[in-house]
């Protein structure tokens, strides 16, 4: 798996954001998290691999209301070998479905606004 990556900015820390390509093609930034250190906040979403297979999307929201859900992000955490966050988007329904086939990109892709 390719991890390219640009160093920005977020929340006053430097992280490498890791560039994957959505099943409609859209390009999403995600943050690497440790595994080992993983903690779910609420304004997040996060995405669960192993390699470049992505094995749950969801966010807290999701575990407590979908006992599907809670089962399946315990399965991924049990073999993943990388964890992903990004904020919370507005439709967070397509993002999920979007980010379930997603895969890394290439190169870093452009995305206009």
């Amino acid at each position: 798996m390719m991890l390219s990556g640009n160093t920005h900015r977020v929340g006053g820390d430097r992280a490498n954001v890791v560039h994957w390509q959505g099943h409609s093609g859209r390009a999403y930034g995600l943050r690497p998290r440790a595994l080992d250190k993983f903690a779910m906040e609420e304004a997040e979403l996060y995405l669960i691999a192993k390699g470049s297979h992505v094995l749950w999307v969801g966010s807290t929201q999701d575990l407590v209301a979908d006992p599907m859900s809670r089962s399946r992000f315990r399965l991924a955490l049990d073999c993943a070998t990388n964890v992903f966050s990004l904020a919370a988007p507005e439709n967070r329904l397509a993002t999920i479905w979007d980010l379930e086939q997603a895969a890394p990109a290439t190169a870093p892709v452009a995305q206009a606004a």
